[in-house]
């Protein structure tokens, strides 16, 4: 008899239509029934490396609409289980942009975050059952937020969660992830106690997907999501000589094809909607196959060594929200000549995706990248600086330390790619111009182990968006922030960090080059930072557009909650600040003569 292994996650909803990922204890086929409708999906499993999965795709639901569901596995019911503590799992579709809308039809709450631990690493700590108690790092904003949901079916909702990266950890395992591992192989032996291959990156996702919380919540909330370094490795693909480095270790090949080959089947393939799946080639061949093994094994071995082989970004719209998920690891062209975030055929696929502000615009615009596009700007100047001199600004000599900084420093963020920060401003602003441009457009991130709000500003000369542009920062969901890390991170964003940063923006800009250029922005902090676990949720009304910050707080002799630490309407400039800041104190306005200073505002959170 089959059994379900993992899941369900509800993936993609639109207003009539869903999907939802399963994986499976053997072959079968595998049945989405939604109560009381005539909504039915059916797929037969297919096979990776020994495990089966399945995506069923499901049509004709009632839009505007919460529908439960079970999943069956050979016409027996496997979910939900027959004794749960959990309200029953359903689908929630949004409404039809063509048809009657009800009273909430207009809104759209989209929660993000990123950089989960399942548990904390190995030597952090030990969990006893995973109880908040004995958790090192603070409670899981996932898990509060499911907690949350569960209590009351009827309070606020995500319409779908972001998942913008490090959804798991390959390089920093568990003590029950190594024990795991030690059962297998000798952890003497590199990769030691890091995943090596396709069967121990499944186990990262039981770890991270069987938290019985977490498990409820995905099988509810739709997910998009997009991988970070984490997900293969730390600092992945950094530049071109740490690629070479890597290449030329005994276990990197077999990682890199794994972590891709898991992402393809754990995350990606729920990132795409039911036409894209119908129409996606290797899906086809694997389905057909059987056992794909040998063709996703090809496929990301391809994608590895050709970053235009494959696009793993991907558009959503969502009424009237398009958000535009960027992948800012696989994509990168790491030459330094021609070093650029994203190769060109997907520069030119994303600046395709961005609406022209003409007859059926967009009311929300979401740019969705793993790693911000505006740091704190003390960070951004030690980036660029670090650029130029890897670049050879300054000779063969500072090459070489730069190559070694950029490594110790995790230098590798929107700002050491100077071109590509400023071809993502570009296209920043120019969907924000146009006849009808958005009301806002919003670039979400996470990596930083904070959370933050920044704006940028442009010169007249410079023809500034109308639409109010925002940098959303929300790290991390689960994760330790050292004490050093806030120290340097307040100091980024400070006064006196602005006066360091400039100081190796000069040394940059001196070089013999002549190539490294400031930025074509300034910008500042309008809100944070703020550290903590959290999640960041858009509310998107129309036209207006609300951000909340949730923080997950210890509940003592209760279960973990989270607590409001931040809520603000950020449509209109001067909106957003600080918690602290009263109404009329945050800087107003797009356009603004000189160099915006960061810091103007308190800062929050401990």
């Amino acid at each position: 008899m089959a059994g379900l292994v993992l899941g369900p996650l509800v993936r993609y909803v639109d207003e009539d239509s869903a999907t939802v990922w399963v994986e499976t204890g053997r072959p079968c086929v595998v049945e989405v029934v939604c109560d009381g409708t005539a909504g039915r999906g059916t797929a037969h499993t297919w096979q990776i490396a020994g495990h089966h999965y399945a995506i069923v795709t499901l049509v004709g639901l009632p839009s505007e609409s919460t529908v439960p569901y079970r999943v069956l596995l050979d016409g027996k019911q496997v979910w939900p289980p027959r004794e749960d503590r959990y309200p029953p799992s359903a689908i929630r579709t949004l409404p039809d942009p063509r048809g009657e809308r009800g009273p909430d039809a207009d809104t759209l709450r989209v929660a993000f975050g990123s950089c989960r631990w399942a548990a904390p690493p190995h030597g952090s700590s030990r969990f006893h059952g995973g109880t908040p108690a004995h958790d090192p790092v603070g409670p899981d904003a996932l898990d509060t937020l499911a907690t949350r949901l569960a209590a009351d079916p009827d309070a606020e909702r995500p319409d779908v969660l972001l998942l913008l990266g490090d959804q798991v950890y390959a390089d920093e395992t568990s003590d029950a992830m190594r024990r795991w591992l030690a059962s297998r192989r000798d952890l003497r032996t590199p990769p030691g106690g890091q995943v090596a291959d396709y069967e121990e990156y499944t186990r990262l996702y039981y770890e991270s997907w069987l938290d019985p919380d977490v498990r409820w919540l995905l099988s509810n909330v739709p997910s998009c999501m997009i991988f970070d370094d984490h997900d293969v490795v730390d600092d992945w693909n950094t530049s071109e000589a740490w690629r070479t480095d890597m290449r030329a270790t005994e276990w990197w090949q077999e990682r890199v094809t794994a972590g891709l080959m898991s992402y393809w089947v754990y995350q990606h393939l729920g990132n795409l909607s039911p036409t894209e799946l119908m129409t996606d080639p290797l899906f086809a061949q694997v389905r057909k196959a059987g056992d794909g093994t040998g063709l996703l094994r090809e496929f990301a071995t391809r994608a590895d060594s050709d970053p235009a082989f494959t696009r793993w970004s991907y558009r959503r719209d969502m009424g009237r929200v398009r958000l535009l998920m960027v992948d800012t690891r696989a994509a990168r062209v790491l030459t330094e000549e021609r070093r650029s975030m994203l190769h060109e055929r997907w520069w030119d696929w994303l600046r395709e995706q961005v609406p022209d502000g003409g007859p059926g615009a967009y009311d929300h615009l979401l740019i969705g990248t793993s790693l911000p596009w505006l740091l704190p700007p003390a960070i951004d100047d030690v980036e660029r600086w670090n650029a130029a001199l890897c670049g050879g600004e300054r000779g063969e000599r500072w090459s070489r330390i730069g190559e070694r900084i950029r490594r110790m420093g995790d230098l590798e963020h929107w700002a050491a790619f100077p071109q590509s920060f400023d071809a993502l401003t570009d296209l920043v602003a120019e969907a924000g111009r146009g006849p009808r441009p958005p009301a806002t457009v919003c670039v979400l991130s996470g990596d930083v182990h904070h959370a933050y709000v920044a704006e940028p500003f442009w010169r007249e000369e410079a023809r500034p968006p109308v639409s109010r542009v925002l940098q959303l920062t929300c790290s991390p969901v689960h994760n330790s922030v050292p004490a050093s890390i806030k120290v340097g991170f307040r100091f980024g964003w400070s006064r006196a960090g602005r006066r360091v940063g400039s100081w190796f923006a000069r040394h940059a800009r001196t070089g013999r080059g002549g190539r490294a250029q400031p930025p074509p922005i300034s910008w500042e902090r309008t809100g944070g930072p703020w550290f903590g676990n959290h999640l960041m949720t858009l509310t998107l009304r129309g036209r207006a557009a609300r951000l909340r910050l949730d923080r997950a707080q210890r509940g003592g002799e209760s279960a973990a909650r989270l607590e409001t630490a931040y809520d603000s309407d950020i449509t209109e400039p001067g909106a957003v600040g600080t918690a602290e800041t009263q109404p009329g104190e945050a800087r107003a306005g797009r356009t603004q003569p000189g160099d915006a200073r960061a810091g103007d505002t308190p800062s929050e959170g401990a």
